[in-house]
């Protein structure tokens, strides 16, 4: 499985949680989260104070990047946007939460090619092609322009990615012309980046792209490791390539959890300038997200540690949301798990959930309610996500229950908890 890259009502009376009232997968998470808080945690929610940012600087700048690439392509203003992306990855330039910009521009040029395919995809029949053969058109007027031959290369690999998906889930049918087309996107994408060496070019974006295609390698396992180490010696700064590569290295993907491990100490040594301890965290947050026997080898002071490193060094609120949501909910001892585990797993996940104590004193100071609800759904992945006024909402109330968990007994007590960029502090009780 590859790791590929509006405003809201925050309303938060009865009626509003009834006509937002979530459903599918947001639904069922957040009802099992009502049935471990309980009701009464709605009135201790009220002694919260904690302001709620409904778009956050991480989403516009994101949208920045993206529209710009999407209005560049609509454009054909094709040497302008490779440019744009020269400069990116020249610049290193990046949001305030760490996203590579110059692969957002590439998901906006390639968007609307892209999500016409899946809506044909998705109906059940094969996508017209003409899309695809007028962007391959554009990369021979301009020969030689690595970033327009990677946007060409990740449509094709999107499109194959979309049709293998829905063969697998048996929304379109399988059959040897179907895969045959997947094979043709795959192999065409592969063959578009093989003249081009992100090292030489000094390009990660480049390097990110050839690492989402070994998803369509036959033994990807014997490179993962070093394909990953190459993109992020180029990038170190970037979260998102540390996090796949800790998601490519389960057992389920090319690795096995001693790589896994292994591959973590290795990043966080390469990056300690950058990250300190930090690396460590990173490779294994996705890891721990989709897999919980990744406990057991986790050595949980150096992923503590990390925490402390990343919290410390990258004083962004959309990080520290994710990383909240993280130990609130995904390290949650009571979350679903396909299997009993060893002891030693379960005493790491709640060395784990209680970090979030330390997270709310120091570090938290605004709530982001779609890192939350994004969690509550899938974490670690990014899932096709319900409307964004039940994301907002369902998102605050599971942020402000976790937190009333942690301090249902102050609250109780009468005190309020209030939250700012100086830090949390409590309000006697009048």
């Amino acid at each position: 499985m590859p790791f590929i890259p509006g405003s809201s009502s925050t309303d938060t009376t009865a009626d509003a949680r009834d006509a937002d009232a979530p459903r599918g997968l947001l639904g069922e998470a957040f009802a099992r989260l009502r049935r471990k808080t309980g009701p009464d945690i709605d009135d201790l929610m009220a002694r919260i104070i904690l302001p709620s940012l409904t778009v956050s600087d991480e989403e516009r700048a994101r949208a920045t990047h993206q529209d710009l690439g999407l209005k560049l392509a609509r454009q054909d203003l094709w040497d302008e946007l490779a440019d744009r992306i020269d400069y990116a990855d020249e610049s290193r330039l990046a949001t305030p939460g760490g996203e590579s910009a110059s692969l957002l521009l590439a998901f906006g040029a390639r968007s609307d090619l892209v999500a016409a395919a899946e809506d044909a995809i998705h109906d059940g029949v094969n996508p017209d092609m003409s899309g695809m053969q007028a962007m391959e058109d554009i990369l021979l007027e301009h020969h030689g322009r690595h970033a327009l031959a990677m946007i060409v290369a990740l449509s094709h690999f999107d499109i194959g990615w979309a049709l293998q998906t829905a063969t697998t889930s048996g929304d379109l049918a399988a059959g040897p012309e179907t895969s045959d087309r997947i094979e043709a996107h795959f192999k065409r994408a592969a063959d578009l980046l093989l003249p081009y060496d992100p090292q030489e070019l000094d390009s990660p974006s480049l390097a990110a792209a050839k690492c989402a295609l070994l998803a369509t390698r036959r033994h990807p396992d014997r490179r993962v490791a070093d394909d990953y180490e190459k993109l992020i010696t180029l990038d170190p700064d970037c979260p998102r390539h540390m996090r796949a590569l800790g998601f490519h290295l389960l057992p389920r993907y090319y690795g096995t959890y001693d790589q896994l491990e292994l591959e973590a100490r290795r990043t966080a040594a390469r990056t300690g300038e950058v990250w300190g301890s930090g690396g460590y965290a990173w490779v294994y947050l996705d890891a721990l997200a989709a897999d919980d026997a990744a406990l057991i080898r986790l050595d949980a002071d150096y992923f503590l540690e990390g925490l402390d490193h990343i919290l410390g060094i990258k004083r962004d609120q959309h990080v520290t949301n994710q990383l909240a949501a993280f130990c609130a909910i995904t390290m949650a001892p009571d979350r679903p798990r396909p299997a009993p585990l060893p002891a030693d797993s379960d005493a790491n996940r709640a060395r784990l959930h209680d970090y979030l104590d330390c997270i709310l004193t120091n570090h938290l100071s605004e709530l982001h309610p779609l890192v939350w609800s994004q969690t509550l759904v899938a974490p670690g992945l990014t899932p096709a996500l319900p409307p964004r006024r039940v994301l907002v909402t369902t998102g605050r109330h599971a942020a402000l229950r976790a937190i009333a968990l942690r301090f249902a007994e102050e609250i109780a007590e009468g005190k309020t908890i209030a939250f700012s960029p100086s830090g949390m502090y409590r309000l006697p009780a009048l």
